[in-house]
């Protein structure tokens, strides 16, 4: 048996290791243009050799052949030219440059310029009195004015106003005993997204050690609160607070949520129909009625993720052509400041010095290079979009193509995994829409006439049979397969349940109109 205890072992092992231009290469290539552009300005702050191009600069595509920092050789400059100039030995030298200072001092005095100097002076004060009536005050207090404003400015950036935020301040409104507001306080940060109770009132008494009885007058204080419906037990607590307060206790809808709720979830009509002695018009109409309440009171309050997108690529028809343009509206454009290329050229620098500039301005080539590599990528990623979807383009969603990456990546000559990351998180405007550009790269069946026909195109013909069934009698998912034999797309009815939830239709019992 070994015995236990500590002792060295001696591995082999093989690890890749990504250099951190590397890292920095695939970051830049995954990244949306949005995101691209801090990262970026992130370097020009930490790399002194980049700057970005001015308007009056010159255009990044010129050809020119910009040297890298190997190709610079160091010359030896004198520093101090001048002190091998030959200076004056002879007497008549110095002399005759002494004539020439003269002569040249009694021109200067010849000369008048004070009416340019008193127009000078009349601008100055002119400025002067500006400056002073703009800013008046400022200097005397410190910018107090300025910093005031700037304060306001930055005071009335409010964010949006979260749900226990809106709860809260209608509780100071409120005359409550210390009992009751602490109850208050507490339920109000027991609620859920929805804003509903997340625990009943007796375990939050055990968790918080407040009174049984406060608790429930804090409860009821709660629901009192606006959204109407707040604080409530379940979804069914909560439509009935809805329509006390907009007084429906009289009519059909209350009936059906109060007595006969999970008919009302199973969407019952017929069952709803003989227990409420109702008619299905009735009755349909009644279920109407009930979906404009909220289910969800504290939704509303929940934080927006809606994010704002900016197109990568844009494809477009001009004078009969379609036309491939990028986006580099927030890519900054870069260059390499001359002064460093000055200075190693001119040998001015220590050997320390020398290698950090060399490695700064390799850096920065290799930044600017991978900008270009990543446009380039793209462009060509899109061009074989649109060769291969020119359908798409042409008519729509409809006439969407099977694709995958490996076939784009073997055509253009790429890594599968380096297309994936060019189209990440980025998006394509088109005569049709904005579309995320793996929206294109979808498998597919075969269609009638041995066409292939993507997934995605499959999901669009499922929504056009669904829109034109009878709501009476509403397909099932075996006659839509059936259906879809006739065009030739074998599914299984699974994958046809499958696309019908992820485009958001209910099934057949839910559908069906009596």
């Amino acid at each position: 048996m070994q015995s236990q205890g500590l002792r060295q072992v001696q591995k082999q092992t093989q690890n890749l290791v990504l250099a951190p231009q590397l890292r920095q290469s695939l970051k830049i290539l995954q990244v949306p243009a949005l995101e691209l552009r801090s990262a970026i300005l992130e370097e020009l702050q930490t790399n002194p050799l980049l700057e970005e191009f001015g308007t009056n600069d010159d255009s990044l595509d010129a050809d020119t052949h910009e040297p890298s920092p190997d190709e610079i050789e160091s010359e030896e400059v004198e520093e101090f030219p001048e002190e091998e100039k030959e200076k004056p030995d002879s007497k008549e030298e110095t002399e005759d440059d002494a004539d020439l200072e003269q002569k040249d001092g009694e021109d200067l005095n010849d000369m008048d310029f004070s009416d340019e100097f008193s127009i000078l002076n009349e601008m100055e004060e002119d400025l002067r009195e500006h400056f002073e009536s703009e800013y008046e005050g400022e200097a005397k207090l410190g910018n107090s004015e300025a910093d005031e404003k700037r304060k306001f400015f930055f005071d009335s950036l409010v964010t949006e106003t979260s749900l226990q935020e809106h709860l809260l301040d209608q509780l100071k409104l409120i005359e409550t005993t210390d009992g009751q507001r602490e109850a208050c306080e507490y339920l109000i940060g027991s609620l859920d997204e929805n804003g509903f109770m997340s625990a009943n009132l007796s375990d939050i008494g055990l968790l918080s050690g407040i009174a049984l009885k406060d608790l429930q007058s804090g409860l009821e204080i709660l629901q009192t609160f606006e959204p109407v419906g707040i604080a409530s037990v379940d979804l069914r607590d909560c439509l009935l607070k809805q329509m006390d307060a907009r007084g429906w206790e009289d009519c059909t809808a209350y009936l059906i949520v109060e007595h006969h709720f999970p008919l009302l979830v199973r969407r019952r009509v017929p069952e709803l129909s003989r227990k409420l002695a109702e008619s299905t018009e009735e009755i349909h109409s009644a279920l109407e009625k009930i979906s404009e309440l909220d289910p969800s009171p504290g939704r509303r309050f929940s934080e927006d993720n809606n994010q704002s997108v900016s197109a990568d690529a844009t494809v477009e028809k001009v004078g009969g052509e379609w036309v491939i343009s990028l986006n580099n509206d927030y890519i900054p454009r870069l260059k390499i400041n001359k002064t460093y290329k000055e200075l190693i050229t001119k040998g001015t620098l220590s050997g320390k010095e020398k290698e950090y500039v060399r490695n700064q301005m390799r850096a920065g080539k290799f930044l600017i290079n991978s900008i270009d590599q990543r446009q380039n990528t793209i462009e060509r990623i899109t061009r074989q979009i649109l060769q291969r979807q020119a359908d798409f383009f042409d008519v729509g969603v409809s006439k969407l193509h099977p694709m995958t990456m490996s076939e784009v990546a073997e055509t253009i000559d790429v890594h599968e995994t380096t297309v994936s990351r060019a189209i990440a998180n980025k998006f394509l405007s088109t005569p049709h829409g904005m579309f995320p550009f793996k929206y294109f790269f979808t498998p597919g069946y075969s269609g009638k006439d041995g066409d292939t026909v993507s997934n995605t195109s499959v999901k669009e013909i499922i929504g056009s049979i669904i829109e034109q069934e009878d709501s009476s009698k509403p397909l099932s998912d075996r006659k839509i397969v059936d259906l879809l034999a006739e065009k030739e797309i074998k599914l299984a009815r699974r994958t046809v349940a499958k696309y019908r939830e992820e485009l958001g239709i209910p099934p057949t019992n839910l559908r069906r109109r009596y």
